[in-house]
Formats: structure tokens, sequence, C-alpha cells
């Protein structure tokens, strides 16, 4: 029998929406959230809009402030060293578990992840690359069996995906491939059930992307910075 899955309400309608705004750059780091504008926009109440911000202040993509009104979380250095850091710890630990108990449709779904991964980026399909990229982490959460933890990095996600799609942005080509590698290394640990060496991939791996969506932030400072 077919689980039953709800439909998404409103306000998680409401809230991917904005989420992806944010995401993709579209509302930038900073930039205030109009409830009105937003709300005849999108042709819903300013309660669904003022609902869907507050999911999102709770997924840390934006923050409201008193008496001021909602603004986009600002990206810099202190956040995303701070989101890698608290990522590293969960995905390492769950990643243990994964290389200690999987089973072979485990494997079979991360090779089919990598494989339509490397479509994409034969084709230069940035969005469907970013996508499957967090669908093949969130692969390991099978094994987290731990409601926190699960929970945490579902609110994680959306900030995590922002700071993907700003790494990529600044050097697309070179960020793909080192996706891929770092995929491609992980489901080999995986499969010999090597925990030290899938600990120390995924330990360079939120090393290496927090350097890359840092050292895009600072390029973009210094753009702005720059006389016109």
């Amino acid at each position: 029998m077919t689980p039953f899955k709800p439909r998404e309400t409103l306000t998680e309608q409401v809230a991917r929406h904005i989420e992806n705004l944010i995401a993709f750059g579209q509302l930038r780091s900073g930039e205030r959230i109009y409830e009105g504008a937003m709300a005849k926009q999108l042709h819903v109440s300013h309660g669904s809009i003022r609902e869907g911000l507050l999911l999102l202040e709770k997924r840390h993509l934006v923050r409201n402030v008193p008496r001021r009104g909602c603004f986009v979380t600002d990206l810099d250095g202190f956040f995303v060293k701070s989101l890698y850091e608290v990522l590293e710890l969960y995905l390492c630990h769950t990643g243990r578990k994964l290389a200690r108990q999987w089973q072979p449709a485990d494997m079979e779904k991360l090779e089919s992840l990598y494989e339509r991964m490397v479509a994409c980026y034969e084709k230069q399909d940035l969005m469907a690359f970013l996508e499957l990229g967090i669908e093949y982490t969130q692969a390991s959460l099978t094994y987290a069996d731990n409601y926190f933890i699960v929970s945490a990095i579902r609110d994680l996600w959306p900030s995590a995906k922002r700071c993907a799609f700003v790494a990529f942005q600044h050097s697309s080509h070179r960020v793909l491939e080192d996706n891929l590698t770092h995929m491609r290394e992980s489901i080999e640990a995986i499969r010999n059930h090597d925990e030290e060496r899938l600990t120390r991939i995924l330990c360079d791996y939120a090393d290496q992307q927090c350097a890359q969506v840092l050292a895009s932030i600072d390029s973009r400072t210094a753009g702005n910075d720059a006389p016109h």
C-alpha cells in the first residue's frame, strides 16, 4: 500500500517559493521582504506570507526585526563558517553509521544519483545538479536514527543550498568537478565500510566548499567596493 502523503499546505508553498528566491539570489543578503508586495505577487493573504516567513526564520533564511520588518539573513563569513562547521559534525556522524550499516538498495540509490549528476554536469544543468547533490546528501539521513539531528539538518538545508549556489556562481566548472570527485570517493569508502576514510572525505568536502563560498563573498564585496 502506498503511504499517505498530505498535500503541501499553502504556508509551505509560500515558504518554498520565498526560500528559492533567497537560495538562488533573487532576494539578496540583507534585503527587506515586504509582506504586502509579496502577497500581491503570489495572490495570497498577508497572513500566508507572514506564516511562511516564520517558517523561513526557523530555517535561518530570514530574520524578523521588531517594528522594522523581515530581512533576508546576512550571508557573511561568520554565518558561512558556522553553517559548515555544524554540517560537518552532523554529516560525519551519520556517514559513519551509513558506512557500517548500508544495504544494497542504499548503494544502488547513491550510484544512481551520482550517474544522474554526471549527466547534469555534462549538460551544465546547474539547478538540476544542485538539487541532486542535496538529495544525495539527504540519503545518508536514513541512518541518522536521531530525531534532533534529522530535524536540525532539515532546517539547515535551505542555507546549505543557498551557499552551494553562491559557490557555483563563483566558479561553477571547478565546483561541479570537486563535488563529483568527493561523491565518487565517498561511495567507494561507503562500499568498503571505511568509516575513517569517509570521515576525512566529508571533512575535506565541507572545508573546501566553505572556502569556495567565502571566496565568492569576498569577490562580491571587492566588486561592490570598487570605484565606478
